[in-house]
């Protein structure tokens, strides 16, 4: 079953009660939603909705992975797929497609989101693909299970363990530090 606009918008209403603060960063969002737009498509170019995990263990450390499309270290994240019902469920996806740690070895540490960020992705001609934005919906998740990571190969090509403080946005480092005091 795909993510609906309604699974989207009521995620977005939810967040932004939440947090007030963040409402101005998500005008975009709200006005393709408004204008009809198929957030859940990647298709979408002028933006579509993406799924991350913040993976916590029990040493308050943050799981890293290495993206090889991007060469960058990167929580595991990406589009939602047909089949992802909601948005939390595409980044437990996505964490375990991605690292390779079974579902049963996480659990999400709160409904909602706790960031979403709103970012561009620049054009990408061998994928047809002209810049756009992404509009990252990311969760946090919790484990007590740090060895049990195996990556998967074609997208990954190295994973860490850093410290919480190490997460370079403001905003989701002080909320998953707030989530694991």
């Amino acid at each position: 079953m795909t993510i609906t606009a309604d699974h989207i918008r009521a995620t977005l209403t939810a967040y932004v009660d939440e947090f007030p603060e963040d409402k101005a960063d998500l005008a975009l969002p709200l006005s393709l939603l408004d204008s009809g737009a198929e957030l859940s498509s990647r298709k979408e170019f002028r933006g579509h909705a993406t799924a991350g995990a913040v993976l916590v263990n029990e040493h308050k450390h943050v799981l890293f992975i290495h993206h090889v499309a991007l060469d960058k270290w990167l929580t595991p994240g990406g589009h939602l797929e047909a089949e992802d019902a909601t948005l939390s469920g595409a980044a437990l996806r996505e964490l375990t497609e991605e690292a390779g740690i079974p579902t049963e070895a996480v659990t999400l540490a709160v409904d909602g989101p706790v960031h979403i960020d709103v970012h561009p992705i620049p054009e990408n001609p061998t994928k047809g693909e002209p810049d756009h934005f992404h509009i990252d919906f990311r969760f946090v998740f919790r484990t007590t299970g740090s060895e049990l990571v195996t990556l998967q190969e074609e997208e990954v090509s190295g994973y860490t363990w850093r410290p919480i403080a190490s997460i370079t946005d403001v905003r989701l480092k002080a909320r998953v530090e707030a989530l694991t005091a």
